[in-house]
C-alpha cells in the first residue's frame, strides 16, 4: 500500500497501517524419500517452502500456507480489511517525555464520495500512558463498491507530557503539556473481478400471451488473477414478475450443495467465462394486488425488472459480493 510522506514518527508516535489477508498456498518441489540408491541424500524438507525440524505433524498445511508477498490486489465487491497501529517509538530509557490519550480515526476516499469509517476495539481513546515499545492498534473494514483509486485517510490525535524530576523527592512531576495531531494518507487501486454483460429478450410476443416473459442472458467473465469459485448467481425481480432460474445444472441458489454430480459448485479461473439464465414472468391479474400495477407496466415502454446478486469466494475463503444495477426491458 502506497502512502503519503510525512515527517518521521511525529516526534515519538509512528502509524503503520497493514492490510488484513488470508494467507496463499505456497508452490513447492517434491523431494523423494532417501533410498540406498539415492546417493545425494537430500532431505525431503528441503522441498517444503519453510523447512525445518520443528514442523507440526498434526497440522499437515503448516508448511503449505505463505504470507502474501504484497499488498495483493483489491476487488469490487470483497471487504478491505487492514490493522491501523499508532506505535510510541520513544526509547525505552527515556523519562522527559510521555506519550497518552492516543485517538485514531479514520476516513476512506473513493472516487465518488468520502466516507467516516467505524474503528473495531472501541474505545479508540487510550487515556493511559502509552509505555515505549507498546502500540494502540484498531481494525477497519470497508466494503469496495467501486472502481478506481482509493484513499485511506489516517488521523492520531495524543497527548504528549513533558516530565521532570521532583523536588528532591525522586521520581518525576508532570511540567506541562501539548496535543499534537498528524495525517497520513494511503493509497490503492479496486479492480473489477467479474464483468457482467447481459441481454433481455422479450419472447411474450413469440408465445402470443398477455402477460410478459422475459428471458434473461447473462455472461459473467472472471477478469481477476486467481480462480475463484461461485455461491450463488440469484435473480431479485421487481414486482409483479417472478424469476424462475434455468441454471439446474449448477447449484447457483443461496441453497447448500447436493451430492448429485449436477448440483455442484462452478469454479472460474482467470479469464474463463461462464452464461447463466433466468426466466421472469409477470404475474397473472388479481395476485397480490397488482392489477393496477400490471396496468401501469402496459403503458411503459421501459419496464425494470429487477437486478443480479452473484456471490463468490477466493481459494482460501475470502467472500465477494457483486450486486448489479437495475436490469430493464425496452417495449416497441
Amino acid at each position: 500500500m502506497s502512502q503519503q510522506r510525512v515527517p518521521s514518527a511525529a516526534d515519538g508516535l509512528s502509524l503503520k497501517v497493514l492490510r488484513l489477508s488470508r494467507p496463499s498456498l505456497s508452490y513447492q518441489t517434491c523431494l523423494p524419500h532417501p533410498t540406498p540408491n539415492n546417493s545425494l541424500h537430500i532431505s525431503p524438507k528441503a522441498g517444503l517452502s519453510y523447512p525445518g525440524d520443528n514442523q507440526d505433524d498434526q497440522f499437515i498445511l503448516s508448511p503449505l500456507l505463505t504470507l502474501p508477498p504484497s499488498f495483493g490486489s483489491a476487488y469490487v465487491g470483497e471487504t478491505f480489511s487492514c490493522t491501523l497501529s499508532a506505535n510510541n517509538e520513544l526509547p525505552t530509557s527515556s523519562s522527559s517525555r510521555k506519550i497518552n490519550s492516543i485517538n485514531i480515526s479514520a476516513e476512506m476516499q473513493t472516487p465518488s464520495q468520502t466516507v467516516p469509517l467505524d474503528l473495531i476495539a472501541h474505545p479508540s481513546t487510550s487515556p493511559a500512558p502509552l509505555a515505549p515499545g507498546e502500540s494502540v492498534q484498531r481494525i477497519v473494514r470497508f466494503d469496495l463498491k467501486e472502481e478506481g483509486r482509493h484513499i485511506l485517510a489516517v488521523r492520531v490525535n495524543f497527548s504528549e507530557t513533558l516530565m521532570v524530576e521532583g523536588n528532591g523527592e525522586g521520581g518525576t512531576a508532570a511540567s506541562g503539556g501539548r496535543t499534537r495531531t498528524f495525517r497520513k494518507l494511503y493509497q490503492f487501486e479496486a479492480g473489477s473481478c467479474l464483468n457482467v454483460r447481459t441481454k433481455v429478450t422479450d419472447i411474450s410476443k413469440v408465445k402470443g400471451t398477455q402477460p410478459i416473459h422475459v428471458a434473461l442472458e447473462a455472461q459473467l467473465e472472471h477478469v481477476g488473477e486467481s480462480a475463484i469459485v461461485l455461491e450463488s448467481v440469484t435473480m431479485s425481480p421487481n414486482p409483479p414478475f417472478t424469476s424462475t432460474s434455468l441454471n439446474s445444472h449448477y447449484n447457483l441458489t443461496d441453497s447448500p450443495p447436493s451430492s448429485s454430480k449436477q448440483d455442484r459448485l462452478q469454479t472460474l479461473h482467470p479469464r474463463d467465462i461462464m452464461q447463466v439464465a433466468f426466466l421472469l414472468t409477470q404475474q397473472t391479474p388479481n395476485a397480490d394486488g397488482n392489477e393496477a400495477m400490471r396496468k401501469d407496466i402496459a403503458k411503459e415502454k421501459v419496464v425494470v425488472l429487477g437486478h443480479l446478486n452473484i456471490s463468490w469466494r477466493s481459494a482460501m475463503g475470502d467472500k465477494g459480493v457483486l450486486t448489479t444495477g437495475l436490469l430493464t426491458l425496452r417495449r416497441n
